[in-house]
């Protein structure tokens, strides 16, 4: 994620809360240090403040789509004028976000964003019945999960998470989406999804400490990688 917004206070409190809902930050005061950032750096996605020092945030959002870059952009703006906001989606933005704000608002909109671009790359999954994982296998009709003979005991939640996580194989999903889609729980900080993931490994992983399934994705969140067979 690249925040590109002059206020220090105001960034290092955006980056923090950011950063405790599982996002990787890189903050940046100027559109010319964004534009070197974007071309050495991989982000999912920019929160763009209009009133920068070198230039305005529509000026700035108008050139990175004029180059072919579709990156998920949120402007921040203390300009909240319907006049405004519908400017700077006319410049190319995903999103706009008028100052003040409160932050869990700030982190629904982002993880909107994020979840939309996602479902305009990929088709949405067909539904998973059954499931092998290594030597465990997953009957997800009957709420049954065996190694050979044994049964393992799942809980509810485990077992909906497992589910999901299914449904989804090899994208990387948030934190926050996964307290929204298997928890039902929104603008709410949880660290229940990275405890679940854990209990997860411990029923499915030879090694914990390098999981080969549950893979956790470093400022992003976590990806379930399938066996290929």
């Amino acid at each position: 994620m690249l925040l590109v917004e002059d206020e220090r206070h105001l960034a290092a409190g955006i980056k923090l809360n950011l950063e405790l809902d599982g996002y990787e930050v890189d903050v940046v005061d100027s559109a010319r240090a964004a534009a070197a950032n974007i071309l050495h750096g991989h982000h999912h996605a920019i929160i763009l403040d209009i009133m920068l020092p070198d230039a305005s945030g529509f000026e700035f959002c108008r050139r990175l789509r004029a180059s072919g870059n579709f990156i998920p952009i949120l402007m921040l703006t203390a300009l909240g004028s319907a006049e405004e906001r519908v400017r700077g989606l006319q410049a190319g933005a995903d999103d706009y976000l008028a100052k003040p704000f409160d932050l869990d608002e700030l982190l629904a909109r982002v993880a909107s964003m994020l979840r939309r671009r996602d479902w305009d790359k990929d088709p949405l999954p067909e539904p998973c019945d059954s499931l092998k994982i290594g030597t465990v296998i997953v009957d997800f009709a009957a709420f049954e999960v065996r190694r050979g003979d044994e049964e393992l005991a799942l809980t509810r939640l485990e077992f909906d998470l497992l589910r999901y996580f299914a449904d989804n194989p090899g994208r990387v999903l948030s934190r926050r989406e996964l307290q929204e889609k298997v928890w039902k729980m929104e603008s709410c900080e949880t660290r229940a999804p990275d405890n679940f993931v854990a209990r997860l490994r411990k029923h499915f992983e030879d090694d914990t400490s390098h999981p080969r399934y549950f893979v956790s994705v470093r400022g992003s969140g976590y990806k379930f990688v399938p066996d290929t067979d």
